[in-house]
Order: structure tokens, then sequence, then C-alpha cells
């Protein structure tokens, strides 16, 4: 089993890669093969809304967004982490994101479907709650198991060793590596026992409120 973690911010080994590294370490503890995946500090277009991914389940802007779902074909649980920029996630982050989940959503089955995803933000002080509420709207949409933690995954400081001094976010962070492992498994032995997956409508109803 394989577990990608991504990191969103500018920093390759910032604060948020201090806190996915500690969810990374339990999961390799756990027997988890794990990915840090940095998204880099190229420009990332926003989603130009051409439609191309309905065709070519790929996003028609070749850059990393590509480079992350080829290889997230192979990947058993996700996790997104992401700097707080003004009460939200940076904008580099956003981009991937929108791009990342649109273009998976156009696939069957999506490349995110019945599997476990996390979310976790790093900040000096504020606004984590609302960035890691707009993170797990792109995972609530993506029809996978969420996975939590003892509390919100976040963790404070500055500089990465400043949040190593965070005991108290460390800590949230080894409990969502152990609960991942723990979901990780429950799903592999459901499958071993033949339990199917969910039920799913054969057709994706979609409305607007113009009549």
């Amino acid at each position: 089993m394989k577990v990608m973690l991504v990191n969103g911010s500018p920093h390759e080994k910032g604060c948020t890669y201090t806190a996915l590294a500690e969810i990374a370490g339990v999961l390799n503890e756990e027997g988890i093969e794990t990915e840090i995946f940095w998204i880099g500090k190229k420009p990332i277009s926003g989603c130009i809304a051409c439609g191309s991914c309905y065709k070519d389940g790929k996003c028609v802007i070749d850059d990393v967004v590509n480079e992350f779902t080829a290889l997230a074909e192979e990947a058993d649980g996700f996790v997104f982490g992401s700097p707080v920029y003004y009460a939200g996630i940076n904008g580099a982050m956003m981009s991937f994101m929108d791009r990342v989940f649109y273009t998976s959503t156009r696939k069957t089955p999506d490349r995110f479907t019945d599997k476990p995803l996390a979310a976790v933000v790093s900040a000096r002080r504020a606004g984590t709650t609302s960035a890691l509420d707009q993170l797990n709207k792109y995972l609530m949409y993506a029809q996978g198991p969420i996975v939590t933690s003892q509390y919100w995954p976040m963790v404070h400081g500055n500089t990465p060793d400043q949040v190593r001094q965070d005991e108290e976010g460390l800590q949230i962070m080894r409990t969502l590596g152990h609960n991942m492992a723990w979901l990780l498994r429950l799903i592999e032995a459901g499958r071993a026992a033949g339990v199917p997956g969910p039920v799913r409508e054969a057709e994706h109803k979609w409305t607007n409120f113009i009549r």
C-alpha cells in the first residue's frame, strides 16, 4: 500500500513538509510506503474551463498537475497539506487542487474514489480552520473516506524548528497517520473478504437553479 502526501508550500522542506513528514514516519512504521510530492515553485495556472479533461482525463495544461495525477493512479491514500495565506490555502495550491480534482472527476472511476483522504494545514498563528475547511471541500467531493485525528489537523510555527516544538500538533499528525493506516487495512481486508463497495447510481444528475 502507498500513500501520497502533497506539499503545497513554496518551501520544499518548510513547516508544511514538517507536518507531512510526521505523518509519513508513522505510515512507514506501519509498513505503508509513502511519497511526499512537492508542487514546486513554478507558476501553476488556474483552471481555464476548456473542458479538455472530459475527453482526455488529463489537463490540457501540461505541468505539475499532470505529473501528479499520473503518479496518483497507483496510490491507495492521500494527504494534502498547505500553508495558510490570509486565512486560506496559498494560491498555487488552490490552482493545483482545482485542476487535480476537476480533472480527476472527469475519469471513471475517479482517481480518489473510495481511497482514504486527509488534509492538513500549517500556520504561524491563525486562519487554520478556514484553510482546512477549504481543503476539505475538495475531499468531500471525491467520494473517499476522510481521515480524521484527535483534533483538527494543523500545526503552528513560523519555522520547521518551531513546528517541532508544537507537541500537540505533531501528535495530531501522528494520530492521523495511525488512523490512515488502520483505514487502509480495513479497506484491504474488506476487499479480500468480498465486501462490495458503495452502491452508486449509474447516471450522475446535473442540475442548476435557472428555469
